[in-house]
């Protein structure tokens, strides 16, 4: 049996990283989408801040099905976080944590990554079914050291980071235990050509990595 919300899980933790798209239509998702997949990065979430972030979900399932791993970000109410499940999102990530999204969320067993800025309003998270808790916008300002912050008291608190992490600063996350991370511009920005060399590059520190560790 497939349980779908701890193989997604699952996969996010084994790929790290994923790409961070607000795209301005759904034929914009799709060429970011490809430069990823290209570059050894199969996982991206679309964020609700675009108009078009749900067709562009389900433009991007049509055309990579299994191939990509495909979220949606900014979902900070429950009619949104349904939406984006129909359309094909397969986890939800939010800036800010939302009882009504998390139950909506395990109702459809969709793993929930909520924004969270504080050791209670993380565990609070857990306790409603998170996946992951995202140290937003936290991650910005403390960089990598927040992730024993949070794991000293609570070593079994999954974690993501969006923002603040980069090429160079990627090992110094990944030697800090965060379990998955977001990227923004460095898998968004330019042609699908320039989004597969930077995803390469990623990878290749990512599995460089691990293979040491």
């Amino acid at each position: 049996m497939d349980l779908q919300k701890a193989a997604v899980t699952q996969r996010l933790a084994r790929t790290w990283a994923f790409a961070v798209v607000r795209p301005q239509s759904p034929e914009r998702a799709l060429e970011i989408a490809q430069g990823c997949l290209d570059g050894g990065v199969d996982a991206l979430e679309i964020s609700f801040t675009s108009s078009c972030a749900a067709q562009a979900i389900e433009a991007v399932k049509a055309r990579f099905g299994d191939e990509l791993l495909v979220g949606a970000g900014t979902v900070m109410d429950e009619t949104t976080a349904r939406l984006a499940q129909m359309a094909g999102a397969q986890f939800i990530v939010s800036n800010c944590l939302s009882e009504a999204v998390a139950l909506t969320c395990n109702r459809y067993q969709v793993p929930y990554a909520p924004g969270c800025t504080s050791v209670t309003e993380a565990v609070r998270a857990l306790e409603l079914g998170a996946a992951f808790v995202k140290c937003f916008p936290i991650s910005n300002v403390y960089g990598p050291s927040l992730v024993q912050l949070f794991k000293t008291p609570t070593p079994w608190m999954p974690l993501m980071a969006s923002g603040g992490v980069t090429l160079e600063t990627c090992e110094q996350w990944l030697a800090a235990g965060v379990d998955c991370c977001g990227f923004g511009g460095l898998l968004t920005s330019g042609p699908a050509e320039k989004i597969a060399a930077n995803a390469t590059a990623l990878r290749s520190l990512i599995d460089g990595f691990r293979s040491r560790s």
